[in-house]
């Protein structure tokens, strides 16, 4: 037996376990039916056999809050489950830099946006922003910690909000890259690489969409993604080279509509194929027995129906016509 299929069999209980979950989880035809409910009270209601508190009475803040804590819940009980953490982390990950963000412009703005901050990260927001504030970071990933010194120097420096952002964002990634190496997970390399090849389309499109030049494009590229971003800048400019280059990749599609964004077309488009091309890949793992890539897809998936039950429910609280709720929702992995 190979070492990397004993290594895959330390996940054949938490394997089975998500994939009798995935059943339970948002279909579209589910997303339907909640969206032509005949009120928002019951379109909520449906959700209470799939383990989410009854949100019937919530209001729009109180919806986002509880879809988050339930989030936050599946976070941590995988966390404790996984034979190893890295799976988890990439996902958490995430909400620690989105936290990092939000304490590094509140603290330059003098303003406490605690309100915005996610407890789903691997680290609390209250302890986050303690080490930053007393400048002791020594005990946070190091990736993270030296992106959030770099960030604030480089806010206080230029007072460009954005430009901080940059440097969080290639930090995030420069981690997933990390934990995908240390799991020797080609399923997370490949996840990682379309999470880049989608931020790098989108950067483009709406650099150009919005006429910056491309050195404005080159400081948000984030590298060691699937298309090269020297590649990228040489086609700034042109919307149909920049989608003639990601002709034969899985962001095909994704870029065809980019190019109809520059031209004046809807982002809207755009966005859902870039979002939707991830969610193509993450269905790989449905020809996974066990191992890490059932883990991956899973908790991608949660990510995924919790914005679109967050997308309904506020959008039916709203009284938004049904047709425009439906017009924004993604493909769901279920």
């Amino acid at each position: 037996m190979s070492n990397k299929k004993c290594v895959r069999e330390k996940y054949l209980y938490l394997s089975a376990m998500l994939r009798a979950r995935e059943a339970k989880m948002l279909t579209r035809d589910g997303a339907e039916r909640m969206i032509d409910a005949p009120s928002f009270e019951e379109a909520a209601k449906m959700l209470t056999d799939s383990g989410y508190k009854d949100m019937s009475g919530c209001s729009a803040s109180e919806i986002e809050s509880a879809l988050a804590e339930h989030r936050a819940e599946i976070f941590s009980e995988l966390a404790r489950m996984s034979p190893d953490p890295e799976p988890v982390a990439v996902f958490r990950m995430r909400y620690d830099y989105h936290n990092a963000k939000i304490i590094i412009k509140s603290e330059a703005e003098g303003i406490d946006r605690a309100d915005l901050m996610s407890g789903s990260g691997r680290i609390s927001p209250e302890e986050l922003k303690r080490c930053f504030v007393e400048e002791k970071l020594a005990g946070l990933p190091t990736l993270l910690a030296d992106a959030m010194v770099e960030a604030k120097s480089v806010l206080a420096r230029t007072k460009n909000p954005q430009l901080a952002d940059f440097i969080l964002d290639r930090a995030y990634f420069a981690e997933l890259h990390t934990a995908a190496d240390k799991l020797g997970s080609s399923f997370l390399r490949g996840y990682a690489q379309i999470l880049i090849d989608t931020a790098n389309l989108r950067s483009a499109v709406r650099t150009m969409r919005m006429g910056k030049d491309s050195d404005f494009l080159k400081t948000a590229l984030i590298p060691d993604g699937g298309v090269d971003c020297g590649r990228i800048l040489a086609a700034f400019g042109s919307a149909d080279t920049l989608a003639a280059m990601y002709a034969n990749s899985q962001l095909a599609d994704a870029a065809a509509k980019g190019a109809a964004a520059v031209k004046g077309g809807t982002m809207t488009e755009f966005e859902l194929a870039c979002d939707n091309a991830v969610t193509a890949y993450l269905t790989r793992a449905r020809l996974v027995s066990y191992g890490e890539a059932p883990v991956i897809a899973y908790l991608a998936a949660v990510e995924g129906e919790v914005t679109a039950l967050r997308m309904i429910l506020t959008g039916l609280l709203a009284g938004l016509p049904k047709e425009k709720i439906r017009e924004r929702l993604r493909d769901l992995y279920a």
